[in-house]
């Protein structure tokens, strides 16, 4: 599931805002032993939260109803993750697993009124694809 990302922006100019970028994702995968497909080997499950700081840069566009931008985030990534065999025994895999967090992004915001829109986005990081709602308090 996810990556279920949440921004939270200040505006400080017409082309520039700073905030927060929180990602979560989790993912629960069997992994098969090549020689015998019908029962998993072993189960193994990731769960992951990123906390970014976040700096937009904004493209002036004449008219009001599209907003092109680019995205830079860096923060740290907290994990969890647990592998078990098919009998539910705890497996060790000594992974270590990164803390940096990083997404960087080239998206568009489509203005449906003055305080709404929708966004669509491609990046590296965090995410390849990412769509979504956008207020403005």
């Amino acid at each position: 599931m996810g990556p279920i990302t949440g921004a939270l922006d200040y505006q400080f100019s017409c082309t520039m805002s700073i905030g927060v970028l929180v990602t979560h994702g989790t993912v629960n995968v069997p992994y098969y032993d090549p020689n015998n497909t019908s029962v998993a080997a072993f189960t193994g499950s990731v769960d992951n939260w990123s906390f970014m700081l976040n700096l937009m840069r904004y493209f002036p566009v004449p008219g009001d109803k599209v907003t092109p931008y680019l995205r830079m985030a860096i923060g740290i990534n907290t994990w969890q993750q647990d592998y078990t065999d098919m009998n539910g025994n705890k497996l060790f895999f000594d992974n270590q697993l990164p803390d940096l967090a990083y997404q960087v992004g080239l998206g568009a915001k489509f203005n449906l009124s003055k305080r709404a829109g929708i966004f669509l986005e491609a990046g590296y990081g965090k995410y390849i694809l990412h769509s979504g709602l956008a207020f403005k308090f």
